[in-house]
């Protein structure tokens, strides 16, 4: 019989968008693979590539304990039904409810991949150290499990873990989920305007207002650029930038915001220039398909990003929240087409022998098998 592995991921969205080359990888290693989401409009698309799809009835949204109690009885029913080898839980959220759905589950494996460490971490205050101290402790009892394992995406949050008293031996960094280079191949240049694309959710978090800001600055001193925003709206995330003043920066000169865009190949084949002015990351995953369509970077120099790009090398990193140095960031590689063309060509070699979904598939396989083994108590 074949192994089975579950994945725990809140929407069948981000399953698709940011985890299908990894569960890819296992299927082709001989897995079963089923994804407990809530559903929405994925379910095609999941079985297609030959999974199962168990929907779930919960939200990315913090939730009162008894919907956290709900969720977590919804979790064990459905894995009770499937009886996996493996669980594995995509982000913070699920990491906490299936943790706490796995007990009481016999001779369940469970991986955890922390893709940053969330809102959370990010927030300030006396509410916000408080909530984090409470994460931690959780998340230190949860991980620290017999046959569990944690993936983390960059040394900054192993660090966070390892602070929260995970022990090093549950811990292992591996660099995302993959990128499919084969599919992502770098383009020539489009015709200028120099076009500054950004890709993500529509958040504060992302650092938008300091690159609307920065834009307002380029376009002041007569630069003629164009910035696309490509994504939309989060309702269930605290940071979401209102939908009025998302309509009041596409009323702006050159400034496009382009929705949910489906062919990302296409969209950096449009664009010049890849920007990510976050203030905190995992791996972020339109950065590494940037880099996979050979573009150069802008980013803030923190956790995740400055793991992407590499400063002078594959784009340049500005300060967080600092709208000036981003501008001036973005107005050297706008004003160097050579120095574009070398930042892509690093980026794009990056992909291939760093982040590509084989070698990434690779590594996050063999740590199904050996918990599947047992050969990781």
């Amino acid at each position: 019989m074949r192994q089975k592995l579950a994945y725990l991921v809140t929407e069948d969205w981000y399953f698709l968008s940011h985890r299908l080359p990894m569960a890819r990888a296992a299927r082709e290693a001989g897995f079963e693979v089923h994804v407990l989401a809530r559903e929405g409009e994925g379910r095609a698309r999941i079985e297609a590539e030959g999974f199962q799809l168990h929907t779930l009835d919960w939200s990315r949204a913090a939730g009162s304990p008894l919907k956290v109690a709900r969720s977590v009885a919804d979790v064990r029913r459905q894995l009770g039904a499937i009886r996996p080898d493996v669980l594995h839980n995509i982000a913070l959220k699920p990491a906490l409810t299936g943790g706490l759905a796995r007990i009481g589950v016999p001779g369940l494996a469970v991986i955890n991949s922390v893709n940053g460490m969330g809102s959370t971490y990010l927030a300030g205050g006396v509410a916000g150290a408080l909530k984090r101290q409470g994460l931690g402790r959780s998340l230190a009892v949860l991980l620290s499990r017999r046959r569990t394992m944690t993936i983390v995406q960059n040394p900054e949050d192993l660090a966070t873990l390892r602070g929260f008293g995970v022990p090093e031996a549950r811990l292992r960094l591996i660099a995302g989920s993959g990128i499919d280079t084969a599919r992502l191949t770098p383009q020539p240049e489009p015709p200028h305007p120099v076009v500054v694309t950004y890709v993500g959710r529509m958040l504060a978090d992302k650092g938008l207002r300091s690159l609307i800001a920065a834009h307002r600055m380029l376009r002041a001193q007569g630069a003629d650029l164009r910035l696309q925003l490509a994504g939309t709206p989060d309702p269930d995330n605290a940071s979401s930038i209102p939908p009025g003043e998302l309509e009041g920066w596409a009323r702006e000169p050159g400034v496009t915001l382009l929705g949910h865009v489906t062919d990302i190949g296409a969209l950096w084949a449009g664009s010049h220039i890849a920007v990510l002015p976050s203030r905190r990351e995992g791996l972020p995953l339109s950065l590494l398909e940037a880099s996979a369509c050979g573009r150069p970077m802008v980013a803030t120099d923190v956790p995740g990003c400055r793991e992407v790009v590499r400063d002078g090398e594959t784009g340049l990193l500005a300060p967080l929240d600092d709208a000036p140095a981003l501008a001036a960031a973005i107005a050297r590689l706008a004003g160097d087409a050579g120095l574009r063309r070398r930042m892509g060509a690093a980026a794009r070699v990056r992909a291939e022998t760093e982040f590509s979904s084989a070698i990434i598939g690779e590594k996050t396989v063999q740590l199904y098998r050996e918990l599947a083994g047992g050969r990781l108590g």
